[in-house]
């Protein structure tokens, strides 16, 4: 049974390919080649059945989308102290370190996923960090900025995560968010930044390209003045 971050890294090694993202080939991940085979191993290997996806072995839409206007918006994440939060593979946090984050922090509650997040980085020859215990309700005060890839798949986690940021930004922190138009991403209160066509796998979506966009999450006052905008832009 897999317990250690040895164990946990030599499953990473010998179950996945080091490629690059199909949208960010500028950063080289270990990535499952196939989908199904690989969650079955997993299960096999912790010894445990039901278990969700293993998030850290695919380069998702909505973090293949941050991580693209990342590099490409360097200005973002330049000289400040960066949180990926759901680090998942870690390529957001990988594409922050590249772009020349003073720091990063990767976050993930799946000790996997900070495994392949410690590999990715190496990979890359970027330094991140990683961290392991549930920060959603924490105030950061030592955060620049937090970005998200792809969180908003499932309740309550969505709705919990977006009281979290809402309550960060109205404290000062920037919250940059990729999302491929998952069924709980917020209604509301956000500005689109960018948007992009994904190259994805029908083995994980239902389609071989995501349409996804990357948000910025606004205080309340960001917001109603952005309405009142397009309001007197439609007088």
């Amino acid at each position: 049974m897999i317990e250690s971050i040895h164990d946990r890294t030599a499953f990473i090694r010998a179950n996945t390919a080091l490629l690059p993202s199909p949208l960010v080939p500028e950063v080289r991940l270990h990535l499952a080649t196939e989908a199904v085979p690989l969650w079955q191993l997993t299960e096999e290997a912790l010894q445990e059945k039901g278990l969700p996806p293993p998030f850290w072995a695919f380069a998702w839409a909505g973090g293949q989308a941050l991580a693209r206007y990342i590099l490409d918006n360097p200005e973002v994440v330049q000289g400040k102290r960066v949180v990926d939060f759901a680090a998942g593979s870690g390529l957001v946090a990988v594409a922050a370190a590249i772009a020349g984050a003073q720091s990063v922090l990767a976050v993930d509650v799946d000790p996997f996923s900070l495994a392949a997040t410690e590999l990715n980085a190496t990979a890359n020859k970027v330094v991140v960090t990683t961290r392991g215990d549930d920060i959603v309700g924490q105030p950061l005060p030592d955060t620049d900025v937090l970005l998200a890839g792809d969180i908003c798949y499932e309740q309550p986690l969505a709705g919990r995560v977006e009281h979290w940021f809402r309550t960060l930004v109205a404290a000062g922190t920037p919250v940059i968010m990729g999302d491929p138009g998952r069924t709980y991403r917020p209604s509301g209160g956000m500005r689109r930044l960018a948007h992009y066509a994904v190259p994805t796998t029908r083995e994980l979506e239902d389609n071989d390209v995501r349409s996804t966009d990357v948000w910025l999450f606004e205080t309340d006052q960001q917001a109603s003045a952005a309405v009142e905008a397009a309001t007197e832009a439609d007088a």
